[in-house]
C-alpha cells in the first residue's frame, strides 16, 4: 500500500530514498558527459559509430516497460529487482573502460542498457510509492540524484587534472592523456554501481501489486491514450532528441570554446564535464522550488517554461560562442530544462495513472525519454554534426540552431494541444 497521505515523510525515510537517488544518478553522471569525446578522440570512432553506441545503450529503455515494469508491478519486489540489476550493471560498465573495438563496445553497451535503463524509472516508482505527498516530498528526494551527478562530474574533472595531465607537455600530448584518462569514468561508475546494488536490498520493501489482474504494461498503455498523457508522450520524443544534443555535443563544445579564468578550473577541473555540472547545480535550485510552486502553477505552464529554456539554451550555444559568461548561462539553463519538463513530466505520469500500473507507466515514459528519444536523437545528432562539420571544423551555429528551432516547434505544439486543466487519478491506494 502506498503511503500517500497528508502527514510529513519521516526523516529516516527521506534520507534512505535520497541516498538511493544520489547513487542512481552518480552512476550515470560519472561517464555520460565524457562518452562522445572519449570515443571520438581516444577510441577514434566515427560520428555514425558513436551514434549507434548511444542508441544501443538506449535499447534497454525500450524493453524496460515490458520487463521491469511488469515484474515490479506484478511479480517481484522493486528493491530486490534494483539490487540485482545494479550489481550486474557494475560488472558490465567496468568492461567499457577496457574494450577497444567498436563491435565489443557495442555489445557491452547494449547489454548494459538493458540492465541499467529500467532502474531509472523504478527508483522514481519506489519513491512515489513511499512518499506521503509527491508535490511536497519528491523534489527534495530527487534533487539528491542531481547532487550525485554534480559530485562525480567535478570529481572526474579534478581527477583528469591530477592523474592525467602531464606537466610541461604540449597541448596535443595533454589532450591525448586527458581523453585516455576518461576511461576511469567507467571504473568509477562500476564502483558506485556495486555500492548501489548492495544498498538497494536495504531500501523500504516495495511489493508488487496484488490487485491488478491484467498485464500492467497493457493497462498503462490504455492510460497513455488519454489526455494529458497522450500529448505529453508525443512531445517527449522530440524533446528527448533535443535533450540528447546537449549530452552528445556540449562537453566537446565547451572544451573547444569555453575560455574561463584559472580560478574556474580550480573549481571544476579540466575538460567540459566539470563545467556541465553547473546545469545540475541550477537543477538543484529548480527542484527545490518546484514543491513551492507545484500547487499554484499548472503543469502546462511548468512544461512551457522548460521548453522555452531548451530553445534559449541552444540559441546561446549557437549565437553567443565568444562569450564565456553566456555559455555558462546556457549550461545553467539545463537545470530549468530538466526540472520544468522532464521532472514535471514524471510527476504527471504518476498522478495520471492508478497505483497498480504506476511502475509500468513510469517505465513507458522512460522508454520515450531514454529509449526512443535517445535512439532517434543520437542518430539525428550524429547526422547534424556531420552536416555542420562539412569538410572542415565544426560549425556550432549550424549544429545548435537545429535543436533551437525544434524546441520552438515543441512549445507551439504544447500550447496548442496540452489541456489547460486535467483530471487527476486518485492517488490513495
Amino acid at each position: 500500500m502506498s503511503l500517500n497521505a497528508a502527514g510529513p515523510a519521516p526523516t529516516a525515510l527521506k534520507s534512505r530514498l535520497s541516498a538511493m537517488m544520489f547513487l542512481q544518478y552518480a552512476i550515470w553522471g560519472a561517464w555520460l558527459p565524457f562518452l562522445w569525446s572519449f570515443l571520438s578522440d581516444h577510441r577514434h570512432m566515427s560520428d555514425s559509430q558513436i551514434g549507434m553506441l548511444f542508441a544501443a545503450g538506449a535499447i534497454g529503455a525500450l524493453l524496460g516497460p515490458f520487463i521491469a515494469g511488469q515484474v515490479a508491478d506484478r511479480h517481484f519486489a522493486t528493491e530486490k529487482f534494483l539490487g540485482i540489476s545494479h550489481l550486474i550493471g557494475a560488472a558490465l560498465i567496468w568492461q567499457l573502460s577496457e574494450v577497444e573495438s567498436f563491435h565489443a563496445f557495442l555489445r557491452f553497451s547494449l547489454i548494459y542498457g538493458l540492465v541499467y535503463s529500467p532502474t531509472l524509472a523504478l527508483t522514481n516508482s519506489l519513491a512515489f510509492h513511499h512518499l506521503p505527498d509527491r508535490d511536497r516530498d519528491f523534489g527534495a528526494v530527487r534533487l539528491w540524484g542531481t547532487f550525485g551527478w554534480i559530485v562525480v562530474g567535478i570529481a572526474m574533472g579534478h581527477w583528469l587534472a591530477y592523474a592525467h595531465t602531464p606537466a610541461d607537455a604540449t597541448a596535443e600530448v595533454v589532450h591525448a592523456a586527458q581523453v585516455a584518462g576518461k576511461a576511469d569514468a567507467f571504473r568509477l561508475s562500476a564502483v558506485l554501481g556495486a555500492l548501489m546494488g548492495v544498498y538497494c536490498f536495504f531500501l523500504p520493501h516495495t511489493p508488487p501489486s496484488k490487485t491488478g489482474r491484467n498485464n500492467a504494461t497493457l493497462e498503462a498503455l490504455r492510460a497513455v491514450k488519454r489526455q494529458p498523457l497522450l500529448t505529453l508522450f508525443l512531445l517527449a520524443v522530440p524533446v528527448s532528441c533535443i535533450h540528447q544534443f546537449y549530452f552528445v555535443h556540449t562537453e566537446g563544445f565547451l572544451h573547444a570554446k569555453l575560455q574561463v579564468p584559472e580560478s574556474f578550473r580550480t573549481i571544476f577541473g579540466v575538460g567540459g564535464g566539470g563545467f556541465m555540472t553547473i546545469g545540475q547545480m541550477v537543477e538543484v535550485l529548480v527542484l527545490g522550488l518546484i514543491p513551492l510552486v507545484a500547487k499554484k502553477v499548472t503543469r502546462r505552464t511548468l512544461l512551457a517554461v522548460g521548453l522555452i529554456a531548451y530553445a534559449l539554451r541552444m540559441a546561446l550555444f549557437a549565437y553567443a560562442q565568444d562569450s564565456g559568461m553566456w555559455l555558462l548561462v546556457g549550461v545553467g539553463l539545463h537545470g530549468v530544462c530538466f526540472g520544468c519538463f522532464i521532472f514535471v513530466a514524471f510527476m504527471i505520469v504518476d498522478e495520471e495513472t492508478s497505483s497498480d500500473v504506476r511502475a509500468s507507466a513510469q517505465s513507458l515514459f522512460n522508454l520515450v525519454i531514454i529509449g526512443i528519444g535517445i535512439i532517434v536523437g543520437s542518430s539525428i545528432a550524429g547526422s547534424v554534426a556531420t552536416w555542420a562539420k562539412g569538410s572542415g571544423a565544426m560549425d556550432y551555429e549550424r549544429l545548435f540552431s537545429v535543436p533551437m528551432y525544434a524546441s520552438i516547434v515543441c512549445l507551439a505544439l504544447l500550447l496548442a494541444f496540452y489541456p489547460k486543466s486535467t483530471r487527476r487519478v486518485a492517488t490513495g491506494n
